[in-house]
């Protein structure tokens, strides 16, 4: 079985978290979703919408995900590579080069975004409706 793991918020859920979702799972057999928790979004000084629990229900409600993980820390990915055995590991392109590091454990792949939408997109565009 080939296991593949993706890391992210998934916050405000959209068409292009479910199109990276569905390509990182035609990579293999077994998706695995590593999503930060409410404390390590702190440390990263953003904020989520939906909170940890809700986002965790929201990703196991979707049948490309075979298991959803906390992440804590920037550095656990080796660590989680590792003890569940992963075989590729996705992260959106925009984060080319930033873990090409974990090649020495699995194999590293960057998916493009999708065009059209990011959760950027989504909050600026509320924050107009609400202001006028």
């Amino acid at each position: 079985m080939k296991k593949v793991i993706t890391y992210g918020t998934f916050d405000l859920l959209h068409w292009g978290h479910i199109n990276l979702l569905k390509r990182a799972k035609d990579l293999g057999d077994y998706l695995i979703v590593a999503i930060s928790t409410d404390e390590f979004n702190a440390l990263k000084d953003k904020k989520a919408y939906h909170s940890f629990e809700n986002r965790k229900m929201i990703l196991e409600s979707i049948r490309y995900v075979d298991e959803v993980i906390p992440e804590n820390k920037w550095a656990q990915k080796k660590e989680d590579i590792i003890r569940e055995g992963v075989d590729i590991f996705v992260m959106g392109d925009d984060w080319k080069g930033k873990f090409d590091e974990l090649a020495e454990v699995c194999e590293v792949v960057y998916l493009p975004r999708t065009i059209g939408i990011s959760t950027s997109q989504i909050k600026d565009d509320l924050l107009q409706v609400t202001n006028g």
